[in-house]
């Protein structure tokens, strides 16, 4: 006779909820600035919660937002974690999700908790965005959507980019803003093509924070900019250095300062870039316009990062505290180990310094120093993929 399986759904999920809610709600008024809009409509019914993603507290104000436990679909990093993952499984049940694959067991268990009853939310981009601006989001949140058939809450977060952008550590004195912005109800959406829920989506949760929209207060306002930005407008593949309101490219020495209304100023010469947005566009445009394959002879870019392997849902096994990274136009060494980018299935990026690289039916995991940026690894994996796969013209580099 078949085992009966556990409820998903448990009672302390629910008081867990509640004490968390009476112990954030204050801290994070007090941390973020933010007013969190609770959802005054909700009248006990289970929804599917889409959200855009600015800051890592972001699950937290939803989770005020809503009445009763929500179910949050989180990447498998959450879960290789040894006990400290165990604990988080036992008090909030997370939904585990591979990332940049397509994971039918993650289908499955939303299946299970709307089934059961539960709340469901996730954030479609999978990323925070490095920008400001909403970043890709994958075609597939569509046809779950239609498949779980639960009425869909579009959770938006306004100002978040500049409270706290994710290549930063500090967080700015400035205002930010949470809630429900439309339902969708599935007597809206059932009839509709996986197309034109996909755009519906996309509408909903599209933010672009490139503009001035108050001012965020730091004395580090541009520190670890050089997590995200890696190309000069004028030596083109750089490094950058940042401390206080200052990054500086390496190569030429030219320094621009990072504003509290979030725009950008060159010390001594016009910067060509109002905002990081603007400069991350550029940034992208330089690589899609880049032959990396003819990068091959010697490394573009070296750096020493904590080498580990992802025992995915369970642990992290370390395999070189201080390894040397080569990155290529077409494969990652680490130390003895060669990634070929034809082999390697997908290159990601999680929180603000760590590289997931998926070879071989493995996961392996780079982790650098505060400085460390990930985000030229995927970017050149990527476009790499597109013109080794014909694709040349394709724009998308990962994010």
């Amino acid at each position: 006779m078949a085992q009966k399986k556990k409820k998903w759904l448990k009672f302390r999920h629910r008081v867990v909820r509640n004490i968390a809610f009476a112990i954030l709600a204050p801290y994070s008024k007090l941390k973020y600035g933010i007013t969190v809009e609770k959802f005054k409509q909700q009248n006990g019914r289970q929804y599917l919660v889409m959200m855009n993603h600015q800051t890592a507290f972001d699950q937290f104000f939803l989770g005020m937002a809503f009445s009763g436990p929500v179910y949050y679909i989180a990447s498998e990093d959450l879960f290789s974690n040894g006990w400290v993952s165990s604990l988080i499984r036992y008090i909030v049940a997370p939904i585990p999700i591979k990332k940049q694959t397509t994971d039918v067991g993650a289908v499955m268990n939303c299946m299970r908790v709307a089934k059961e009853g539960g709340t469901i939310a996730l954030a479609p981009e999978g990323n925070r965005t490095y920008s400001g601006k909403t970043e890709y989001i994958n075609p597939a949140i569509a046809p779950l959507a239609k498949k779980l058939r639960l009425p869909i809450a579009f959770y938006r977060i306004e100002g978040g980019y500049g409270v706290q952008p994710r290549w930063a550590d500090d967080v700015r004195h400035g205002k930010m803003r949470g809630y429900v912005s439309r339902v969708l109800e599935p007597e809206e959406f059932k009839d509709l093509t996986n197309d034109e829920l996909y755009e519906i989506i996309k509408k909903e949760l599209y933010v672009n924070e490139a503009a001035v929209t108050g001012e965020f207060y730091s004395k580090t306002n541009a520190e670890y900019l050089d997590r995200v930005m890696y190309v000069c407008d004028t030596c083109g593949l750089s490094r950058f250095d940042s401390s206080g309101d200052i990054i500086k490219c390496t190569k030429c020495g030219k320094e621009i300062r990072y504003l509290p209304t979030k725009q950008l100023k060159g010390v001594g010469f016009d910067f060509p870039f109002e905002f990081v947005n603007d400069w991350y566009e550029y940034q992208s445009d330089f690589i899609n316009n880049l032959d990396v394959t003819n990068l091959t002879d010697s490394p573009v870019y070296t750096d020493f990062a904590r080498f580990s392997e992802v025992i995915v849902y369970k642990t992290k096994i370390l395999l070189n505290e201080k390894a040397r990274v080569n990155l290529y136009g077409n494969k990652i060494t680490v130390g003895d180990m060669t990634f070929d980018f034809d082999k390697t299935s997908a290159v990601t990026i999680l929180g603000r310094n760590k590289v997931n690289i998926y070879f071989d039916s493995k996961v392996y995991q780079l982790k650098g120093d505060k400085h460390f940026n990930g985000l030229k690894y995927v970017n050149i994996f990527y476009r790499y993929k597109n013109i080794v796969g014909g694709k040349a013209n394709v724009k998308f580099l990962g994010l």
